[in-house]
């Protein structure tokens, strides 16, 4: 996580909150400054430490991914005191339930912008199930992550843990992703026109920080 971004609210000291996104595959850190996203987030004037971490495929793939994000990110963001949101997107967003999954109690809460929810032989049977809520999934192998992470997502909407799902309605995965938006409530899925790219994420992460994160006295004014 050597390459990982962080961005204060300012030099003085930690912010109250923070946000760590994890990036898609294929792209990195610096992409999330590049496409605006710390701006958004200072021309709201928003007291958030933005950390955008940098991921390795060698660990995305043997799994050593989930103990690094917890050692190197979360811990020491809950260290310091701050309400800590996980989230990302693509890729991204798959890592941050997987996070959510081991160590749910961690969190403020999730933004999941367009996330990947495992291969077609995982959401083609909850499809044939009718939905997640209705899919009997067996006993999950330690090691099937896919399966660990969908059983989670059965449990989100009778947990406390806030739940921010950003979709673009073009988006090429989205029939995966609207398995996830039916299992939870209307309230927590935010779908905007748009594929799966930069501009469609750009607009999903405004729209969360405003919905989310902007004091609900500043969204009145």
């Amino acid at each position: 996580m050597s390459a990982s971004i962080t961005e204060p609210a300012s030099p003085h000291g930690s912010a109250p909150t923070r946000v760590v996104m994890l990036p898609a595959a294929f792209t990195a850190p610096a992409d999330f400054v590049r496409e605006g996203f710390v701006r958004a987030v200072r021309e709201r004037s928003l007291e958030v430490d933005l950390v955008f971490p940098a991921l390795r495929l060698e660990h995305v793939i043997d799994r050593s991914v989930f103990n690094r994000l917890r050692d190197e990110v979360i811990l020491p963001a809950r260290a310091l005191g701050c309400a800590l949101w996980m989230g990302g997107i693509s890729l991204g967003g798959y890592l941050a339930l997987g996070c959510a999954e081991r160590h749910p109690r961690e969190f403020a809460g999730l933004c999941l912008l367009a996330p990947y929810l495992g291969s077609h032989l995982i959401t083609g049977e909850i499809e044939r199930a009718e939905g997640v809520e209705s899919w009997q999934p067996a006993d999950t192998d330690t090691d099937d992550d896919e399966r660990s992470i969908w059983r989670f997502i059965r449990t989100l909407r009778t947990r406390s843990l806030p739940v921010h799902l950003g979709l673009g309605r073009e988006d090429r995965f989205n029939r995966r992703q609207e398995l996830l938006a039916a299992a939870l409530t209307p309230a927590s899925v935010d779908i905007v026109p748009g594929g799966h790219d930069w501009p469609t994420w750009r607009v999903l992460w405004e729209r969360f920080l405003d919905a989310r994160l902007v004091p609900r006295s500043a969204r009145q004014a």
